[in-house]
């Protein structure tokens, strides 16, 4: 009896919380990546989006931040997780509670005999916090806290890394159309001179028939660009949280101007990437979890008092004479329950376990993007490289071929041949070059960042009414 004692007294000063503290796991991060860079700057803390020098995504980006649904969605989250931190850490102190009970009785053997009653009162209840219950439970919702935080912070990034790479996907898929357009216009042209010549009898119906089908599959690649960039604009509105509508555009796919490719270690991505945060947190309430479980195996002490007024008399019910007082508590043991408590120990630490496997399965999947990101980037410029260089051949190829078949050394499949692969080289250049830079904003979102911070602050724009 006297070891019990001396437990609850040596748990109420040093507020000891049964369960295991939580330990951040060790994960393997790679020594460098698989890609290096030269002289690259390290600039995952700024605004990047605004190094391409565009107003106009600039507009979108701080639209798509004040109004995206799944942002604000994300919002309400916190809010939410903020709520349970607060009705938890109201069971640190009493709970105090007001109330006042009329009452009247009539006796069934005199019915004239009506006795009434009347109390007034106020009662505290306490449970105390001996095993860290209440503990464990406040620190699985401040890392719940801390995680929904880094989800919106996620949540931000992949709005901003949305926007942006849907909208220079946009204006690639802009240059894409204007290629068909400006080939089916000069297509065209050859087509009515062809139709010339075979009416007066200079070439066969075999050449011209060549001309037709060049000029038809110019023609059909329009109406497929307009379509994938109509799509590509209501994809844009979706993440303005916006109904379907046009998307104003800014500076050409050729005037963008890409920003620096960042520089990063591994271990400044477990600090940076909000996912990996969350996912830690998720851990870290986990762990809490555990806690909680295990305090059900002690006794639960409880604390009551009430102070009041009882009187038959409603005019005297608060006259000094008819006070009433009462103080107790209460201690309840589990004594046998079959295992349920033992059950819901090993439910939470099942959780703890799928947690930390989801934890490293996160820092895993962080550094694969990465890695994937910088390699689709640096390889993705080197393609672009070679495209431009075989578009400047394709077009001295197509000049040259021309140019004999009007001097009739060589027939018009040739020429045919030249123009088609110069139409497919300035697609596929232009399809390559919004591509790498996409690529390069996935290296941004991958690697994390403060950046993450300035496109926070435009929400707060409009919340401040600037």
């Amino acid at each position: 009896m006297h070891r019990l004692i001396f437990l609850l007294i040596a748990c109420m000063l040093s507020g000891c919380s049964v369960g295991p503290d939580y330990v951040r796991p060790d994960i393997q991060s790679p020594e460098k990546w698989g890609v290096e860079y030269k002289a690259a700057a390290d600039m995952a803390n700024l605004a990047w989006w605004k190094q391409f020098n565009d107003p106009v995504l600039d507009n979108l980006v701080e639209t798509a931040i004040q109004e995206n649904l799944d942002l604000k969605n994300a919002t309400a989250k916190v809010d939410q997780y903020l709520g349970v931190l607060q009705t938890t850490r109201s069971q640190y102190f009493p709970q105090i509670t007001a109330g006042f009970t009329p009452g009247v009785q009539r006796s069934y053997q005199t019915l004239n005999n009506t006795t009434e009653s009347y109390q007034a009162n106020l009662a505290a209840s306490w449970e105390l916090d001996l095993w860290g219950k209440i503990r464990r439970s406040s620190e699985a919702a401040q890392a719940r806290i801390i995680g929904s935080e880094a989800g919106r912070r996620a949540v931000i990034m992949s709005v901003v890394a949305n926007v942006a790479g849907n909208y220079i996907t946009l204006r690639g898929l802009d240059r894409q159309l204007e290629i068909a357009r400006d080939t089916e216009k000069a297509y065209a042209d050859t087509l009515k001179l062809f139709q010339l010549r075979f009416k007066h009898g200079t070439i066969s119906q075999l050449e011209l028939s060549q001309a037709e089908s060049n000029y038809e599959s110019a023609r059909q690649a329009i109406p497929n660009y307009e379509s994938l960039i109509k799509q590509q604009e209501t994809l844009i509105c979706l993440l303005l949280g916006r109904v379907p509508g046009p998307i104003p555009r800014g500076k050409t796919l050729d005037q963008l101007i890409p920003p620096a490719i960042p520089a990063g270690l591994p271990s400044e991505l477990l600090e940076r990437r909000p996912d990996i945060i969350q996912a830690e947190q998720s851990l870290v309430a986990a762990n809490a979890e555990v806690g909680v479980a295990k305090a059900a195996h002690f006794p639960k002490i409880s604390l009551s008092g009430a102070l009041g007024y009882a009187s038959s008399d409603i005019s005297k019910l608060f006259v000094p004479g008819y006070e009433l007082a009462s103080a107790g508590g209460s201690v309840i043991a589990p004594l046998l329950n079959f295992g349920q408590i033992r059950g819901q120990v090993k439910q939470a630490e099942a959780l703890k376990q799928q947690a930390l496997y989801q934890y490293r399965q996160t820092v895993l999947t962080g550094f694969k993007e990465v890695e994937d990101a910088l390699v689709k980037t640096t390889k993705g410029k080197e393609q672009l490289d070679a495209q431009k260089r075989q578009v400047v051949a394709l077009e001295e190829y197509a000049r040259i071929s021309r140019l004999q078949f009007e001097a009739g050394t060589s027939n018009y499949m040739q020429v045919l041949d030249a123009d088609r692969s110069l139409f497919s080289g300035k697609l596929t250049q232009t399809q390559t070059h919004y591509n790498t830079l996409v690529s390069l904003i996935s290296v941004y979102k991958a690697m994390g960042g403060g950046w993450a911070t300035e496109a926070d602050k435009l929400g707060s724009k409009k919340e401040n009414g600037k």
